[in-house]
């Protein structure tokens, strides 16, 4: 039966399970095993202390941290005390945590390290309403200052993860009917989670997602894919974003396998040597570096290397957050390593549709799960209608009132549906980009040819109201060494050398026009601006699920851009 909430769907798996493994995670070099049992006991002591503290059902508690089993335990903990979970990204700067728990009243907060302690020290006057904060490693803070009005029981604590849980069990017995009556009352309506959007433009809205929308969403994945009992997933994207969130950590624990959590994005590959997974959910950026790093002038070599990446046991991968070139699909498909899309976004919690190893076309996204409604509007608009979408957006009528039109959810993105119901993105309503003479392009799609040559690691297309188009690339330095070796050209010096550097632009000329060459001649790059360093996070350029910021940028690099266009 369809479990009413994530507390009901934690409890009744972790009284089935047991002693089986939940949850794998490495730390001091040595992997370790959480059995379902102490999951549960864990997430139940997490509850009690925070019912004990004076969190009350519907109250928010803020999750700020990193990947780590203990961000796994606070969330069903704090899901189980009927509370509310913000979970600000861990790269965020203290100024943007700050705006995240102020907007949504977040009383309690859990922090991961003494970085992210730091940013909280910061900006702790201007958080009236944070009561207390619960160190995952156990630190010794800095003197906080307390909030207006924060005297009282309770008021301006800091104190360790595991002093927090001890005690949790301490009153735990006292509170026990008190928690059974909170899951209890947590229906299909109400709220689990408030998720700051990233957003490519404007500031973060705060999208509001009940139990209902994360279960049904959950259960509909399974349902359209089932999971085997010898199934290990390896997860490595944030569990502060909506796709790991609920493709990782809720649907194991839906379908009971074992969670494997890497250790750091940089330690990836040597991670998946290490579990050899049947699974992994990831964003087409990783499998276009993996591809970039794996390709090679003879098919067999590319298709080993590929099959050795990812271990004997890989059974398919997936792909979501952004939209997967259709030519890196292709190569991994021509390896014998199916990458099988799916599309959503976080106000639909997040899957609209998902490719299945039976039913599956590569250039597509997959069919809408079961359940699931999609149309496209008059204009190309992807709606959706169904359990998935959202409550709305957080103290933000206006917006929630835009995309919640008659019950369907304007996504703002474009698409279209074949003739076997599978859904196809062709671009962004924002993105759509109109050149001086009327033509439109769409950008997502010509950087997604160009991303699968392995000597580019990021481009960007400009040209909005302009006569052609232009770009901003950055190379896969290492491959376009070889590549320039291989031609018998040498260079020298580092990569702000080598950007100014004529032979690299007339090989990466010739290979950007080789990529476009079936476009329409309004489609092609005229001129492009070579970059030494890649766009990061770090530098806002990409949101934390790794989306192009476009338009900081194009801010960033608004100078070489119109030099490309003066010189016309």
């Amino acid at each position: 039966m369809p479990s009413r909430n994530l507390v009901e769907l934690h409890r009744l798996q972790a009284e089935r399970l047991g002693p089986r493994s939940a949850l794998r995670f490495k730390r001091h070099g040595l992997y370790h095993d959480l059995p379902w049992s102490q999951y549960r006991a864990d997430a139940l002591a997490c509850a009690a202390a925070l019912a004990d503290v004076g969190v009350r059902p519907g109250d928010r508690i803020g999750l700020f941290a990193e990947n780590r089993v203990e961000w796994l335990v606070a969330d069903i903990g704090a899901l189980t005390a009927g509370a509310v979970n913000v979970t600000p990204h861990a790269p965020l700067t203290a100024r943007q945590v700050q705006y995240e728990l102020a907007d949504s009243g977040a009383s309690w907060l859990f922090v991961s390290t003494r970085e992210q302690l730091a940013k909280i020290e910061q900006v702790r006057a201007k958080l009236p309403e944070v009561r207390g904060i619960v160190t995952f490693d156990g630190l010794t803070p800095s003197p906080l200052p307390s909030p207006p009005g924060g005297e009282g029981k309770g008021e301006g604590d800091v104190c360790s993860w595991r002093s927090f849980l001890q005690r949790g069990r301490r009153r735990l017995a006292a509170l026990a009917g008190e928690l059974a009556r909170r899951e209890a009352n947590l229906g299909p309506e109400s709220l689990a989670t408030i998720m700051y959007t990233s957003g490519t433009t404007g500031p973060p809205k705060g999208v509001m997602l009940t139990h209902g929308n994360l279960v049904s969403n959950v259960e509909a994945v399974l349902a359209s894919s089932p999971s085997r009992p010898e199934d290990i997933r390896l997860s490595w994207l944030p569990y502060s974003h909506i796709y790991a969130r609920t493709v990782d950590h809720y649907h194991s624990i839906a379908c009971g396998v074992v969670l494997c959590l890497a250790e750091s994005v940089d330690s990836l590959l040597f991670n998946l040597a290490e579990i050899h997974p049947t699974h992994m959910n990831s964003v087409p950026r990783f499998y276009e570096k993996v591809y970039a790093h794996a390709a090679s002038d003879d098919p067999a070599q590319t298709t080993k290397r590929l099959r050795d990446f990812f271990g004997p046991r890989i059974d398919f991968l997936c792909s979501g957050g952004a939209p997967l070139p259709p030519p890196v699909a292709k190569a991994y498909d021509d390896a014998g390593l199916l990458v099988l899309q799916g599309y959503g976004l976080t106000e639909s919690s997040p899957v609209i549709s998902f490719n299945t190893k039976e039913h599956y076309k590569l250039d597509t996204v997959g069919q809408p799960l079961p359940g699931v409604e999609v149309r496209i509007a008059s204009d190309g608009e992807v709606l959706t209608r169904g359990p998935h979408v959202m409550k709305g957006y957080w103290k933000k009528p206006e917006a929630t009132a835009e995309a919640l039109r008659d019950g369907w959810l304007y996504t703002g993105d474009l698409g279209e549906l074949d003739a076997d119901g599978f859904l196809k993105i062709t671009g962004r309503k924002k993105e759509l980009m109109v050149l001086s003479s009327g033509k439109k392009v769409v950008p997502p799609q010509l950087e997604g040819l160009l991303l699968a040559d392995p000597c580019i690691d990021q481009a960007v297309i400009c040209g909005e109201g302009r006569n052609f188009l232009t770009a901003l690339v950055v190379p896969n330095w290492g491959n376009l060494r070889d590549a320039l070796t291989a031609e018998d050209v040498h260079v020298n010096g580092d990569e702000e050398a080598l950007a100014r550097d004529p032979a690299v632009r007339v090989l990466l000329q010739r290979r950007i026009d080789e990529a476009l060459k079936d476009v329409s001649s309004w489609e092609r790059v005229k001129k492009f601006v070579v970059l030494p360093r890649s766009f990061s996070v770090e530098n806002d350029e990409m949101t934390v699920s790794l989306k192009l910021r476009r338009n900081v940028i194009f801010a960033h690099y608004n100078k070489q851009l119109e030099e490309l266009y003066k010189k016309d």
